[in-house]
């Protein structure tokens, strides 16, 4: 081959590969992401998620791209974010981090598949007409947060058995969050003869003012309810905890593993990988009305030995020995 002929290849073989890249990225589906809170608080759920499209033979980056959108905590922002992953044509929408995520994303379209992952029952909330058959273009999951509420204050008296008084801190702004939580709580803190006082925080500055009031109620221990924005403000939660030396559990174990008492609730990494699964079926041409709503088989118990030391409690132990983690 002449020196001339073997550059002209050449040079064509160079223009061809970016042309051959810019092709499959045109044909690369792309998962909506749509999230109440930030993706800081989300890392481990993030990773269960992209473990089940891989489940599935889906990547991310080599042949599937994912659009995140993060409201950042400002709910009135869900909307927008929808309609913009709707304009954008994406092949799915993965919705998160509460109830409020899935309705703006079911008002945004008709026709483009949502996989949710909700707390709270999605049939009673509308979302889909049963669990078995949806209906429409919604199917999920389904982590039983909200439902584990009266087992999390059972299993929270059973650690501080001399409690009499316990404060509940919820987020309003998460209406459907706050009355599940409320529906369950209440009524099995009256049926163990406690008493219970509900505390409202919706911001950082909110929560201060929940725990400076504390100073004078004195419960005796604090049940928060679930909720992104409680999760990203975990850091704040363990910390105002200790230094009112309050003894409190909480829905998830990212807040335990960062230094709070105990948790019970779903396995939400495993939660999120599920819905990742649901994603990739649905990319792969599985019907939202074909597949049934998932909810969650797997929960945890996972308890801070150092935090109850700090907090001079001793874990009976009885609820050592059901716990799924003890941390060390």
């Amino acid at each position: 081959m002449k020196r001339r002929e073997f550059i002209t290849l050449l040079g064509g073989a160079a223009v061809a590969w970016p042309l051959a890249a810019r092709a499959q990225q045109a044909t690369m589906p792309t998962v909506g992401f749509l999230n109440s809170a930030s993706p800081d608080t989300f890392a481990d759920r993030l990773r269960g998620f992209r473990q089940g499209l891989k489940d599935t033979g889906y990547v991310e980056g080599e042949n599937v791209a994912i659009e995140y959108h993060w409201a950042e905590n400002q709910l009135d922002r869900l909307p927008v974010l929808a309609a913009e992953l709707v304009r954008r044509r994406v092949a799915v929408i993965a919705t998160s981090g509460g109830p409020a995520v899935a309705f703006a994303a079911k008002a945004a379209t008709t026709t483009i598949p949502i996989v949710f992952g909700v707390a709270e029952d999605p049939v009673r909330l509308g979302l889909v007409a049963s669990l078995a058959r949806p209906g429409g273009n919604l199917t999920g999951i389904n982590f039983l947060v909200g439902e584990l509420a009266a087992k999390r204050l059972e299993l929270l008296r059973v650690l501080v058995p001399a409690a009499t008084r316990v404060a509940g801190l919820v987020n309003p702004a998460h209406a459907t969050n706050t009355e599940s939580t409320l529906r369950d709580v209440e009524p099995a803190a009256r049926a163990m003869g406690l008493q219970i006082q509900i505390f409202n925080a919706s911001t950082s500055r909110e929560i201060d003012a929940a725990f400076a009031s504390f100073v004078h109620e004195r419960p005796d221990a604090l049940f928060v309810g679930p909720d992104p924005l409680f999760n990203g403000r975990r850091v704040q939660l363990i910390l105002l905890a200790a230094r009112h030396a309050i003894p409190a559990t909480f829905a998830i174990r990212d807040i335990v593993e960062a230094g709070g008492l105990m948790s019970y609730g779903a396995n939400n990494t495993d939660a999120w990988r599920q819905q990742g699964v649901y994603t990739g079926r649905i990319l792969k041409g599985a019907k939202p009305e074909d597949l049934p709503v998932v909810q969650s088989t797997k929960f945890e118990l996972v308890i801070n030995i150092q935090t109850a030391k700090l907090l001079g409690l001793t874990v009976p132990p009885m609820l050592l020995a059901r716990a799924d983690e003890v941390i060390e």
